[in-house]
Formats: structure tokens, sequence, C-alpha cells
């Protein structure tokens, strides 16, 4: 009777288990860096000791969830799902101190998930400043104005910060 029981709850256990509906960590990393990659080929994920970009749209704050390799694109673009904030990139530029103003020929690209102007800014008002340099990684703050052809609005972005590669 014992051993009818034992065999009768093994065969509920194995039968009523679905593989797929409890993911381990590493699947479940695995499946958000494939959503990444999709979105943005060629990214890689952002996390808070490498890649790194954040700053506040209109008051809101925005994380970068992804970056693209700054010599893959020649710009340094932080991605948030379809959103994203991308700079102008030169590696000459990259001294502690180095001010970069932008303007209509170095301007900021910005794309949000909003209807208005199509979403799509363009930064030509604020700057960028090289903050920090060590010898792996860059680090810079940031803020701008952005408008658009398509809208009478601005989008202000302030307290930005990101941190890339020291390129080799």
């Amino acid at each position: 009777m014992k051993q009818n029981t034992f065999i009768l709850l093994a065969a509920a256990v194995l039968f009523s288990y679905d593989g797929n509906a409890q993911n381990t960590p590493r699947q479940q990393a695995d499946k958000t860096q494939a959503a990444i990659k999709a979105a943005a080929p060629g990214s890689v994920p952002a996390t808070a000791t490498g890649y790194t970009m954040r700053a506040k749209i209109d008051g809101k704050s925005w994380t970068a969830t992804s970056m693209m390799p700054p010599d893959y694109a020649g710009r340094i673009i932080g991605y948030n799902g379809k959103e994203y904030i991308g700079f102008p990139y030169s590696k000459s530029g990259l001294k502690v101190g180095m001010k970069t103003v932008f303007s209509e020929d170095e301007a900021v690209d910005l794309a949000t998930n909003e209807k208005e102007a199509g979403g799509m800014w363009g930064g030509r008002k604020g700057e960028m400043e090289i903050t920090k340099i060590t010898g792996q990684w860059v680090e810079a703050k940031f803020f701008f104005t952005a408008t658009s052809s398509r809208s009478k609005q601005k989008r202000e972005v302030t307290d930005g910060f990101f941190r890339i590669p020291f390129p080799k």
C-alpha cells in the first residue's frame, strides 16, 4: 500500500512538472540579453560598474538598459527599449576636462516613445564634459535641450552621466 501511494505521488509530481514554468537566474538573464540584442543588435547590457548611461528627461529618470560600443557605432549611444540618447564621439576628445558644446554640427540624438514630434529630437544646446578617465573607463556628465522641427515643444535633459570603455 505504501509503495502504491509513493508511486502515485511520484507520478503526480512528474506529470505536473512544467519545465518552462520556472527559469533559473541564468535562463532569465539569457532571455533578457536576447531581448536587448534584438532591440539593438551589437549592443551590450548596461550595468552599475560597466557601460552606463542615465539622465533626467523633463525631470523623469531615464536609464539605459544597453549601450552600443562607441568604436562600433561611431557615437555614444544608450538604449532603453526603443528610446535612446546618442552623442557625438571622437577618440581625440576623450581627455579629462574636455567639453563638447552641442550645436548644429555636434548634435545629440534623442528618441522617445511619445507621439509628439514623432519621438525624434535633436539636442543642439548644452554640453558634455569628460570628468574622469581610468585605465579602463571614461566617464562624462551632460545636459542638453532637445527640439524638433515637428513641434514647438522641447525636452530638457539634465543630470546626465555615462561611462564607456577607454578605447585601445
